[in-house]
């Protein structure tokens, strides 16, 4: 389904030339929950813009993304707005960036319906309920504003609204964030129900290396804008090889230890 080959991304600015991405080739199977997991700066959120054709500009990008064959990297920007939404959907880091204050959260998801698969108000507004549902929210929400929801109602929404042009690819970008325990666990299990039900590929992006080992089937350990190691959970949690995946496991149990 997706192939990156190399990928090199360098950011150039009035401070400097800063290489965020360093040769990167990473394949993402269909039906697949990959976890890519690094601290800020490791390069993982970059890959996801990447992805989605939205670096800044001035960026040089080397390398190939293919998406289900088709090399991405080099699409048009009326291009790339047809493969967002409809093939891959971002749900960004804090809910609170998926939404205008102002809106009303079916205001959000409807325009989405209606700009990108062309449906009637009525039928955006009766979709944008059955997309609120399959994430576990009662409809009626679809007439709050954003403030209105919790954080664990808000992130729902944020996934309903990537949701909505049914995507084959899902980029879940910190999607835990400032959520407690209780919500945490059940935005994962949400987003493996979708998964599983759907047929949906998933790459959470995420600094918590216990998170990801929950409910990834592979994990992808990044450090300085490269891959440090690939693996299943077992084997990254177990037996890790690179020092800096040794070092986010020994973290790991520290912490466990502590509670």
């Amino acid at each position: 389904m997706l192939d990156i080959k190399d990928l090199w991304v360098r950011y150039n600015s009035i401070g400097g030339v800063t290489e965020a991405v360093k040769g990167v080739s990473l394949c993402v199977e269909k039906g697949s929950f990959t976890g890519l997991v690094g601290e800020s700066g490791s390069g993982k959120s970059t890959m996801m813009m990447a992805l989605l054709g939205l670096l800044p500009p001035r960026t040089e990008v080397r390398g190939k993304i293919l998406f289900n064959g088709t090399d991405i990297l080099g699409m048009s920007d009326s291009a790339m707005r047809d493969i967002r939404w409809k093939e891959i959907a971002l749900v960004p880091q804090g809910a609170q960036n998926s939404f205008t204050p102002v809106m009303k959260i079916k205001s959000h998801i409807m325009e989405v319906l209606r700009v990108h698969l062309g449906m009637s108000l009525d039928d955006a507004e009766t979709e944008t309920a059955r997309l609120l549902g399959e994430v576990g929210l009662d409809p009626g929400i679809k007439e709050r504003y954003p403030h209105e929801l919790s954080g664990g109602q808000k992130q729902r929404a944020s996934i309903a609204l990537a949701l909505a042009c049914s995507p084959s690819l899902l980029l879940a970008d910190e999607p835990t964030t400032a959520l407690d325990v209780i919500v945490q666990a059940e935005i994962l299990e949400l987003l493996s129900n979708l998964r599983r039900t759907k047929g949906l590929s998933i790459i959470l992006v995420t600094h918590d290396l216990p998170l990801a080992a929950t409910v990834c089937d592979r994990l992808v350990v990044m450090k300085d804008g490269s891959i440090a190691e690939i693996g299943t959970p077992s084997e990254i949690v177990n037996e890790p090889k690179h020092p800096h995946t040794k070092d986010l496991v020994r973290e790991m149990f520290r912490q466990r230890d502590k509670k």
